[in-house]
């Protein structure tokens, strides 16, 4: 657990952030508070006890001042394609972990382009997309793949009870379509391919309670980045369920409404993995409550196993390189029920 260890969380008042902070202090870590908007801070600091420190991303001083003292530094503000490199150079200064929630494909490939170099060659440890999308199925990918060396083909299929996105969801999709020209994306060929026509619609063998959905092929999300990042398989395909992609598309869809004592929203989701290789297959399921909850347990997890030295690797890495997936997992069961087919 955290004992005691300070922990920097970039944009603490979001509605992920949130999450974060909570999860932080349930496991001993005491979270220090900063972001863009000091009144939001200075509301959070007064409801939480906590401290505050406001910062900007076109101000390095003001993100020095942030992470002073810290042992880590979790970003849960997006769009990352704005806020992950000046946070991560802040964390590089101040030669601590680096850890963030971005679900934005081109970000997260910032990331790995930019800086895997500067950070294998200084020890740091620069953990992208540690939330739902990307990290979450970038471990079950990893754990499914046991001990095999290489895939043919990597499914990963969200089963999504409906989507009711955040403002920042909405704020990132905005960046990453104009980052791509209106295109999708796709990974196929071993390589990342932007598109113009429109994504197939097909029915996903989702195992049960939920069964066959009708999902939109070719729905891709950073699981594109973080799967291929260090596992050989050159085709990654990621589906979503069709009620949840028409919610995201809908401006008018509000957003997440608390149900329960944690603050988590009634939306359940399902996490289908699929790698086959030649004529063989295997599986990893993962199900449980509310996506933008689920982010903070991942993100607190990899900082926890990142300050105790449970890691594999330095630089830049994906959750499924730098921990031992099937562990890492196992230690999610209060927030997600895991299941391994082989």
């Amino acid at each position: 657990m955290g004992s005691g260890l300070t922990v920097a969380v970039f944009g603490a008042y979001g509605h992920t952030g949130r999450f974060v902070v909570a999860q932080l202090r349930d496991h001993g870590f005491v979270p220090v508070l900063s972001g863009r908007d000091a009144d939001k801070l200075t509301t959070l600091a007064s409801e939480s006890g906590l401290e505050a420190r406001p910062a900007s991303v076109d101000d390095p001083a003001s993100l020095d001042r942030a992470l002073a003292g810290a042992a880590a530094v979790i970003n849960c503000a997006g769009p990352f394609a704005t806020t992950a490199a000046p946070v991560i150079e802040a964390a590089l200064r101040a030669r601590i972990p680096y850890v963030d929630v971005a679900a934005e494909i081109e970000a997260n490939v910032d990331t790995f382009t930019h800086f895997a170099d500067r950070a294998r060659a200084a020890g740091a440890v620069i953990v992208p997309a540690m939330a739902f999308y990307g990290g979450l199925g970038d471990l079950l990918a990893t754990a499914a793949m046991g001990d095999w060396t290489a895939a043919d083909e990597a499914h990963v299929a969200y089963g999504l009870s409906g989507w009711h996105p955040t403002a920042g969801t909405r704020a990132s999709g905005v960046v990453s379509g104009q980052r791509r020209d209106g295109r999708r994306v796709r990974y196929a060929n071993g390589r990342l391919e932007y598109r113009d026509d429109t994504p197939p619609t097909l029915e996903w063998p989702f195992p049960g309670p939920m069964g066959p959905r009708a999902v939109i092929g070719e729905f891709t999300m950073a699981d594109v980045v973080t799967i291929p990042s260090h596992l050989s398989i050159p085709d990654v395909r990621t589906y979503m369920t069709v009620e949840a992609a028409r919610d995201l598309s809908d401006p008018g869809t509000p957003t997440p409404a608390p149900v329960d004592e944690r603050g988590r929203s009634a939306q359940t989701f399902l996490v289908d993995v699929v790698v086959r290789s030649g004529g063989s297959e295997r599986r990893a399921v993962a199900s449980g409550q509310d996506i933008y909850a689920v982010t903070a347990p991942l993100a607190v997890e990899a900082v926890d196993r990142i300050l105790t030295g449970r890691t594999r690797t330095v630089g830049v890495a994906s959750a499924g390189e730098i921990f031992d997936a099937p562990d890492f997992l196992r230690a999610l069961s209060p927030y997600v029920s895991l299941e391994l087919r082989r």
